[in-house]
């Protein structure tokens, strides 16, 4: 009889220790590939913030406190400029807009691709790389032909010429 006592306070105080597996601390389990993508974004998200700050803080002037990899003001004007064409990808943490193939209906038989590059946080000439491609429409199907010379650098001053007006209306001068 007494070794039943035993057995059965033994048995009881293995089953609620296992009732605690679901509820209690789990910091010793390993966490999941998906919990730990989630909390990587939350900090590149900008969900955790930093207390102390060294320095100068460029925030502001950068395009920073922003959740993008990239400056804010660059990401905006180069999809304001290149809005009137269809949009294949944007990826603001890498900070790589591409489109899709453009035809004007005043040029018909001649189609355009963008590939912006943002490179930096800063709001600088070195920071944006545009590439431009051309077709012309052939018997045989689209046959790629050469960009004029500077394009891609017209798009370039354009896009920095719209983000220091957007930087300049967040400045609020």
């Amino acid at each position: 009889m007494h070794t039943q006592r035993i057995l059965s306070v033994m048995m009881i105080a293995f089953l609620s220790g296992c009732s605690a597996l679901g509820e209690g601390d789990t910091s010793s389990y390993p966490i999941p590939q998906e919990d730990q993508i989630q909390q990587r974004v939350g900090r590149i998200g900008g969900e955790q913030e930093s207390l102390i700050s060294f320095g100068d803080d460029k925030k502001k002037e950068e395009g920073g406190n922003n959740p993008l990899g990239v400056n804010s003001f660059l990401w905006r004007a180069t999809l304001d400029t290149v809005s009137f064409m269809p949009i294949a990808s944007a990826d603001p943490f890498g900070g790589v807009i591409i489109t899709d193939w453009y035809e004007d209906s005043k040029a018909r038989g001649e189609r355009f691709k963008i590939n912006a590059m943002i490179l930096d946080r800063s709001l600088r000439a070195d920071s944006i790389r545009v590439s431009v491609f051309k077709q012309k429409q052939a018997p045989g199907g689209w046959q790629d032909i050469t960009v004029p010379e500077g394009t891609a650098r017209k798009l370039e001053d354009a896009i920095l010429t719209r983000a220091r007006q957007l930087r300049v209306a967040q400045m609020g001068y």
